[in-house]
C-alpha cells in the first residue's frame, strides 16, 4: 500500500521470517557461526533460546540457506506430538519409508537408524531441528535423548538443535532430564537489541527493501526502540504501522509522534513520550514535598496530637514519593527503558484453549459462510471454490484494524499465541476499543489491546462482486465491470449520472478512482484493484451483505 509512496520495492517490516532481512547483531552473528560449526563438525545437542520475536526462526532460516550440500535436515515445527508421532514426523521429513508397524517405537527407530547409517556411509550428515521445543513432553524429550545413541565408533549419526523460548532452559534443568542436559554442547540465548542495534536494524531493513532514505527521524528511532523494548518482531509491527500512518497523512518521514501512535494501535492504548512520564513523575514528587511542608507547619501550630495525625496522613505521600524516586534520578534517559506490553489476558487465552477444537479452518469457514447465508461443506473441496459457486470471492490480506474498519466485512482472523499455536476465529463486530469474535458456538467481546497481542494482521474475507468477472481495472479496459465502477463512483461522489456511460475505462474515470483512493487512504494509482473495488462495494452496501457490527 505505502511501498511506492516511499520508493520501496516491498514492505520492509513484514513479520514473516525472511532470511534476506536478517540483521546480524553481535549475539545473532555469534549464534549463527556456532550453529554452522555445530551442524558440520560437533556432536550432541545445541540449544538456542530467546524471547518471542527476537529472531530465532529467521536465524534458523538463514542457517538452512547456508548449509553445505552434504547436510540433510529434518525440521519439526509442530512440537506438540507424542513420541510415536514425533518419530513418524522425522521419518517423513527425511523421506524415510514409514514401517507398517508405525505404532511401534522400535520399528520407527530401526528405520531411522538404517537411514542414518546409509547417509553416513555416503558422507552425508543428518541434522534434526526442533522449533518451539519448550512444548515437548518429557516422554518425547527422552526419545530425543535416545536418538543420540545412534552412533558409530567415531561419531554420532544425528545432530540435534533444540530451539525454544526461555522456558526451554527451565525444562532442561529438571532433574529427570539431566542426562539430556549433559549432552548439550552449545547454549545460546538471543537478547533484545540495544538502542544502537535497533537503529541499525530499522535502517538495514529499509535498505534491503530498496531505499537509501532515512524515513525514520533519529528521534523516531529512539521511540521505536523504547516502545518495542528492542524486540525485532515488535519493531517490525510498530514500524509497519508507522509507515502506514505517515503514508495516510502524506508525510515523507516518520516522526516520534507517529511512532507512538503506531505503538498505541499495536498495544491497544495510548503511550506517552518519555519526557511526559518524567514530567508527570516530577510533579508527583513536587506535590508530595509541598504536602509534607504544609502538614509540618500545621503540626507546629496545632500541637503534638496534630503532629501525630500529620505523620499518619503524610505516610502515603512519602511512600509515593519514594516509589517515584528523587527528581534528579528521574532525569535519567528513560528512552532506553522499554514500555511493557499489556499483560496477556488469561481469560482470553483460556477461552481460546478451551475451544481449540472449534478454532480450525473448517469451523471458521462454517461460521463465516453462515453469515452470508450459505453452507460450508468441510468435505466439499477448497473453501474459496465453494464461495465462488455462491457468487462470492475470497480475499487474503494483511492489514490493520483501520483496514478492517473501512472494509466493514466479517473476516477470518489468524491469531497466534506466545506458544506459536494458531487459531482461526471470525471477526463479526468492531469498534474503537472492542472486537466481537465468533467461535466455539458463541460470540465474545475482546478488547483491541488484548487481541492485538495475538493478531499480526493476517485476515481472510469474502465479498460479493456485482459483476461476473473480477479483475483489476485500468485505462483502456472495457466491459460491464467498468460500467459498474463508473456508476458506483458517481453515486458515492455525488456526481450526476453520465448519460453516455462510456464502457471504456478512460482518463476521466481514472481521475475519479484516484480521488476515491486518496479519500480512503489507498494506494493512489488510478487502478481499481480488488481492494478498491471491495471498498466501493462496501460503501454501497448491496442487499444481503453482512456488515461488521459496531461494538462498545
Amino acid at each position: 500500500m505505502y511501498t511506492s509512496f516511499f520508493g520501496l520495492k516491498e514492505r520492509p517490516f513484514a513479520i514473516t521470517p525472511n532470511p534476506r532481512y536478517l540483521f546480524m547483531s553481535e549475539r545473532h552473528a555469534d549464534a549463527l557461526a556456532h550453529l554452522l560449526y555445530g551442524v558440520t563438525e560437533s556432536d550432541g545437542f545445541i540449544q538456542l533460546t530467546g524471547e518471542v520475536g527476537t529472531g530465532k526462526t529467521t536465524l534458523i532460516r538463514s542457517l538452512l540457506e547456508q548449509l553445505p550440500e552434504h547436510v540433510e535436515v529434518a525440521l519439526i515445527l509442530n512440537s506438540r506430538l507424542s513420541p510415536n508421532e514425533f518419530l513418524v514426523a522425522i521419518c517423513e521429513e527425511l523421506r524415510v519409508p514409514v514401517p507398517a508397524e508405525r505404532d511401534s517405537v522400535k520399528a520407527l527407530v530401526d528405520a531411522l537408524n538404517a537411514h542414518l547409517l546409509e547417509a553416513h556411509a555416503q558422507g552425508r550428515r543428518i541434522v534434526l531441528i526442533v522449533d518451539e521445543a519448550q512444548n515437548l513432553g518429557a516422554d518425547v524429550l527422552e526419545q530425543v535423548r535416545l536418538l543420540t545413541n545412534l552412533e558409530t565408533d567415531r561419531q554420532k549419526l544425528l545432530q540435534i538443535i533444540l530451539i525454544g523460548q526461555p522456558e526451554l532452559r527451565q525444562v532442561l534443568d529438571r532433574t529427570d532430564l539431566r542426562q539430556l542436559a549433559q549432552r548439550i554442547t552449545g547454549r545460546f540465548h538471543l537478547e533484545p537489541l540495544t538502542r544502537e542495534e535497533s537503529r541499525g536494524y530499522v535502517r538495514h531493513r529499509l535498505r534491503v527493501a530498496g531505499t537509501n532514505s532515512d524515513i525514520f527521524t533519529p528521534q523516531a528511532l529512539k521511540e521505536v526502540h523504547r516502545l518495542s523494548g528492542g524486540v525485532p518482531r515488535l519493531i517490525n509491527v510498530i514500524c509497519d504501522r508507522a509507515l502506514l500512518g505517515a503514508y495516510s497523512r502524506e508525510q515523507r518521514s516518520v516522526s516520534p509522534k507517529l511512532a507512538r501512535n503506531a505503538a498505541a494501535e499495536v498495544y491497544g492504548h495510548s503511550l506517552s513520550p518519555a519526557w511526559h512520564r518524567w514530567l508527570t513523575s516530577g510533579a508527583i514528587v513536587a506535590a508530595a514535598a509541598l504536602l509534607g511542608l504544609g502538614l509540618w507547619r500545621i503540626g507546629e501550630t496545632l500541637g503534638s496530637r496534630q503532629v501525630e495525625r500529620r505523620a499518619t496522613v503524610d505516610e502515603p505521600a512519602r511512600a509515593e514519593s519514594a516509589a517515584a524516586g528523587p527528581a534528579t534520578e528521574l532525569a535519567v534517559d528513560e528512552e532506553d527503558a522499554p514500555v511493557p506490553a499489556p499483560a496477556e489476558g488469561p481469560t482470553f487465552q483460556a477461552l481460546l484453549e478451551q475451544h481449540i477444537a472449534a478454532t480450525g479452518s473448517d469451523a471458521a469457514f462454517t461460521t463465516l459462510f453462515g453469515l452470508w447465508g450459505i453452507e460450508y461443506r468441510p468435505d466439499g473441496g477448497r473453501a474459496c471454490a465453494q464461495a465462488a459457486e455462491a457468487g462470492l470471492r475470497c480475499v487474503v490480506e494483511q492489514g490493520s484494524w483501520g483496514d478492517l474498519h473501512r472494509l466493514r466485512r466479517p473476516a477470518i482472523l489468524t491469531l497466534t499465541d506466545d506458544a506459536g499455536v494458531q487459531y482461526q476465529v471470525v471477526l463479526s463486530g468492531l469498534g474503537d476499543e472492542y472486537a466481537r469474535l465468533d467461535f466455539g458456538g458463541g460470540s465474545h467481546e475482546v478488547s483491541i489491546g488484548n487481541l492485538s497481542r495475538y493478531w499480526f494482521g493476517d485476515y481472510l474475507l469474502v465479498w460479493r462482486p456485482q459483476t461476473e468477472r473480477v479483475r483489476p481495472l485500468t485505462v483502456g479496459m472495457r466491459g460491464e465491470d467498468v460500467l459498474w465502477l463508473r456508476d458506483s463512483l458517481a453515486t458515492l461522489q455525488g456526481l450526476a449520472a453520465d448519460s453516455a456511460r462510456p464502457e471504456v475505462f478512460d482518463e476521466a474515470l481514472a481521475a475519479r478512482v484516484r480521488e476515491f483512493q486518496r479519500s480512503r487512504r489507498l494506494k493512489i494509482d488510478g487502478i481499481a484493484g480488488v481492494r478498491t473495488q471491495i471498498l466501493v462495494n462496501a460503501e454501497l452496501e448491496p442487499q444481503g451483505t453482512p456488515l461488521l457490527v459496531e461494538t462498545g
